[in-house]
């Protein structure tokens, strides 16, 4: 076998591998969302307790995101992966076998906390695989299978719910995952991060801001946002989070380097991100509801009649992936943001208790497009925008902005619902749904200017080949090559 054949199957390796490890952690973030009432009739538990199946998920993958990344570069990307992996496939199998809402919170916790392990590494472990020139396709082909995770959730859930049983929405993830193991052990190669130690202060810092922030996002809608635990949340967690900025510039290593953000292109694409989960998520969860609640459908009958919508990126994402390599990541993630804005647009304008389906699939369409062409390009841009050590952190940060972007869109938009609207009829729901979209809307919106603040390609290049530049000058006249710092802050702005 020659080397370049022997390199091409290691990056198809790495690309099934790390596909199928991101579909299932990106999966269990809705998937449970359609089969609460089935689980409430078998385990019994109060309506609390069934909100924190999904939460209990989505609170330990969010806050330890950044921190799975930090161990995998300090200890060995391949090594966490795997521990992600077993950590995940074992939790899975204990929430399938559950006889008890508490047990099956308490797996859902694991659960996510080898998520959070394993998730961002599925970047980091599949650019080290992909020759430069081939990451777009690489990168459009692992966002259409997220991107499909996130967005077919509720159709898996209520389909496995509906004709097999609710437990094998858990017992799914156990024979991936056993395959996983194995091969991940013999297919991947190792890499480490920048090998300096872990940074205890910066991730107690980041881990408690992220879960007293997310805590009071998630439970904000159910328990009141003026209650004392959601209020001492939200306060908590945003002081502990500005307490790790101010750690991190002054820290001699920290988790996540603050002069990251100089760059126009990390600090463009991460609030992009966060804005566009933002949207996505919070329509979805809406949406998903009206199908079922207003227009009679099915859970399987919703979930197949948002295909046009959740199924795209498995068409449009791989050549968006080859587009992004060949005019840059910048154009094509803004015109997928601004695709997706409008969809849900016209989404807000035609929803009423009655509207036909083929009324609804223009904006299905336009909103399936528009998600396709931001998941690849968009990780291209992130990992494209950090030096190769830097990348697992990179990823982690990426991933837990899009976590919280996506808490704070449930959140936001199920209380203009709830203002505005509410479940006692169809038309209630209707009048919150309306407003609740167009705010969607507006954020997606937002996500795509902020894309625009990204250097293009060119100018990036010019960037790139100035510090590259520098950096020669400045290892001649200084051992610290300040010259090079100097110029990539310059950059960065």
């Amino acid at each position: 076998m020659s080397e370049q054949t022997a390199r091409r199957g290691g990056m198809v390796w790495a690309l099934v591998i790390t596909s199928v490890a991101g579909f299932m952690a990106a999966l269990d973030n809705l998937v449970v969302t359609t089969a609460l009432p089935s689980i409430r009739k078998d385990l019994g538990g109060a309506l609390g307790d069934l909100e924190w199946t999904v939460s209990a998920y989505t609170l330990t993958f969010a806050v330890l995101l950044m921190f799975g990344a930090a161990l995998g570069d300090r200890f060995g990307r391949r090594r966490l992966f795997l521990v992600g992996i077993t950590i995940f496939t074992g939790a899975s199998a204990a929430a399938a076998m559950a006889t008890g809402i508490d047990s099956l919170i308490a797996a859902r916790a694991v659960q996510g906390v080898g998520a959070a392990i394993m998730m961002p590494l599925t970047l980091t472990l599949l650019t080290a695989a992909v020759p430069a020139a081939k990451r777009g396709m690489a990168y459009g082909i692992w966002g259409a299978v997220n991107g499909l995770a996130v967005a077919s959730g509720p159709l898996i859930g209520g389909s496995l719910t509906e004709h097999v049983s609710w437990h094998w929405i858990f017992w799914l993830n156990v024979p991936l995952g056993l395959a996983l193991i194995p091969l991940a052990r013999v297919r991947l190669s190792e890499s480490h991060g920048t090998g300096a130690p872990l940074d205890f202060p910066g991730t107690l810092l980041a881990s408690g801001g992220l879960f007293g922030i997310v805590y009071g996002l998630v439970r904000g809608p159910a328990d009141g946002w003026t209650s004392s635990l959601v209020l001492t949340g939200l306060f908590a967690g945003s002081a502990l989070f500005v307490g790790f900025i101010i750690y991190s510039v002054n820290a001699k290593n920290p988790m996540l380097p603050m002069r990251l953000f100089r760059s126009r292109a990390f600090s463009g694409i991460n609030a992009a991100s966060l804005l566009m989960f933002l949207g996505m998520f919070g329509s979805i969860f809406l949406l998903s509801q009206y199908m079922q609640g207003v227009l009679g459908y099915s859970p399987t009958e919703a979930g197949l009649r948002m295909l046009p919508w959740t199924g795209m990126p498995m068409l449009v994402a791989p050549v968006a992936g080859i587009l992004s390599d060949r005019v840059g990541g910048r154009p094509v993630v803004a015109a997928g943001l601004f695709l997706q804005a409008a969809g849900l647009g016209y989404m807000a304008y035609i929803v009423t208790t009655d509207v036909s389906y083929a009324a609804q699939l223009p904006g299905l369409i336009l909103s399936g497009i528009g998600m396709a062409l931001f998941f690849a390009p968009a990780a291209n841009l992130v990992m494209s925008s950090v030096r190769p050590a830097e990348q697992g952190i990179a990823s982690g940060a990426n991933n837990a902005l899009r976590e919280v972007g996506g808490a704070l869109g449930v959140a936001i938009m199920a209380s203009i619902f709830s203002a505005q609207g509410g479940y006692e009829t169809g038309q209630s729901f209707v009048d919150g749904l309306k407003p609740a979209l167009v705010t969607g809307s507006g954020v997606v919106a937002l996500a795509g200017i902020a894309t625009l603040l990204i250097p293009t390609r060119r100018r990036a290049a010019e960037l790139a080949k100035v510090a590259t530049s520098a950096e020669s000058a400045g290892h001649a006249e200084s051992p610290e090559g300040s010259g090079s710092e100097s110029v990539m802050e310059s950059a960065g702005r």
